[in-house]
Order: structure tokens, then sequence, then C-alpha cells
């Protein structure tokens, strides 16, 4: 756990570097030109630096050990930082449609030359590299913080595009599509938002985590298991608690039916390693089920 954590947090740090270095040169050729969408873009990537922050501290917070009062860890505190991020998406959603709104109304144009071609060219590849970066990160340390930062990255990576788009049709006449961009680019922002809100609400509201067939089918591998039921699980990809009941006969003794349930605890943990632990319950099958069995053996 900590080896990730650590992981996860010098990914953060090398992209909030990449971001910082973004947005100073946006904001600086934005104040040398007099273009207002680059300067805008610039500030917009300010909130890169400022969700990576967020999640530095989920991380931290989220790769503390259990303690007295958080005896299931601190692993929750990673998906509240990418809540954080998305309230950061939020403000960047309302800003972008209110400058769209704006340059309908007012209009106006920005002062364009190639230096600002090159600048917005520039940093939009350094973007694209920081977003494949971030998910190859959150995938390989199954991280949803790295995941929703990756989102947030795409949004600025969009603006970008957007102020590319419009500051080429402005050159050719067209300044409508200024904002028109704008619009198109706060439509993936939504969408962006939507994913990170259902993927972190699913974990904070204990939204199953894992197949129940797939658990039910390692449980009642095990001999002298009749079979299993209340199979629960909770938690991230990589950080999952599971608890469950299984059936043994109402004969063997204790001590056995014990050690038995240490057993399906090792085997079900050796087949799903996101399972942080397990809470196995021991009683008889169900009335019904024994009738069954009886019956079966009756008629050999």
């Amino acid at each position: 756990m900590k080896d990730r954590t650590s992981q996860v947090q010098q990914v953060l740090w090398r992209v909030f570097l990449l971001n910082l270095i973004v947005a100073a040169a946006k904001i600086a050729t934005g104040i040398a030109t007099g273009a207002v969408s680059v300067l805008s873009d610039g500030f917009h990537s300010l909130t890169d630096t400022a969700s990576n922050i967020v999640a530095l501290f989920g991380v931290r917070m989220g790769g503390a050990p259990p303690d007295d009062d958080h005896p299931y860890g601190h692993r929750k505190f990673e998906t509240m930082a990418s809540l954080g991020i998305l309230l950061f998406l939020l403000l960047v959603l309302r800003e972008i449609l209110s400058a769209a709104w704006e340059r309908f109304q007012t209009g106006g144009e920005p002062t364009i030359n190639v230096m600002t071609f090159v600048v917005m060219g520039g940093t939009l590849l350094i973007n694209l590299g920081v977003v494949a970066y971030e998910r190859r990160a959150a995938r390989r340390l199954s991280s949803e913080v790295l995941l929703a930062d990756a989102h947030h990255t795409t949004s600025d990576l969009l603006t970008s595009i957007t102020v590319i788009l419009a500051l080429v049709g402005v050159n050719l006449g067209y300044a409508w599509l200024d904002p028109a961009a704008a619009i198109v680019v706060a439509v993936f922002i939504g969408y962006a938002c939507w994913e990170i809100f259902k993927s972190t609400s699913g974990i904070l509201a204990d939204q199953i985590a894992m197949p129940e067939e797939a658990i039910r089918q390692v449980v009642t591998s095990v001999p002298d298991v009749l079979g299993c039921h209340h199979i629960r699980s909770r938690g991230s990809a990589d950080f999952v608690f599971l608890d469950l009941h299984i059936w043994m006969d109402p004969e063997m003794r204790l001590d056995k039916a014990h050690a038995l349930s240490h057993v399906v605890k090792d085997r079900v943990m050796a087949a799903f390693p996101q399972i942080k632990d397990a809470i196995i319950h021991v009683e008889p099958p169900p009335i019904s089920d024994r009738r069954s069995q009886i019956s079966d053996q009756s008629q050999i």
C-alpha cells in the first residue's frame, strides 16, 4: 500500500510541474499579445495545478494505515479528493459557459501572431502527453484520483483545441467560432463531470465492488463447503472489503468449521488480490437445502 501511494504521488508531482509550465506559458503569452482567449485558457490551466494539489493531499491521507478511529483504513480520502477535482471541473464549466455567452453578446477579436500559435500548439502537445501518462498510471495503479485528474487535464486539452480553432476562425473572419467551440468543450467537460461523479459516488455509497458469482465459484470450490449466500462487497477497484456466509455440515466440529473458514478466506483473497479483508460467517445450510440433501442421500 505504501509503495502504491508513493507511486501515485510521484505521478502527481510530475504532472503538477508540467501543468504549471503550461499555465505560465499561456498566461505570459496572453498578457504579451493581449489575446483574451489565450489568457483565459492559461487561468483555466491553473485549475489543473490546483486539482493536483487536492489530489496529492487526498493520496497522502488515503495512504495512511488503519488506526483506532479508522479501522478500515483511509482509502476513501483519495476518493474524496476526486470529488474535489469534480468541483474544480464544475467551476471551469461555469466559466467557459459564461465566457461563451459574453462573447456572443459583445463580440470582440483577440490579437493573433505566430507566437500565439506556437505556444498553444506546444502546450497542446504537453497536455496530450500528460493525459496519456496519467491514464496509463491510473490503470496500472488502479487509482481513481489519477483517472479523475486525467479527465480534468482532458478538459484543458479540449479548451486549448477550442482556442486554437477560434483563433484560426477569427483569422479567417469567422469570429462566432470562438464562443461556439467553447460550448462544445463545455459538453465534454460536463460528461467528464458525470463520469467522475458516477465513479466516486458509487464508492462512497458502498456500491457492490465485485460480482457475486465470481466469489461464489471460488468459495464453493473448497471441499466441505456446501454453499454460500449474503455475499457483500464494497470499496474501490483496488481496495475491496468482503463479507459472506458459508454453509457447512451442522454436525461438523466447531474447531474444524473455524479452520475451514480460514481456508475459504485465504483462497478468496488469493484469487482476488484487491480484497484487503474478508469476514466469513459460518452457519448450517437452510432447512430446505438440508431436506434436499437428505432426500438425495436416501435415493442413493
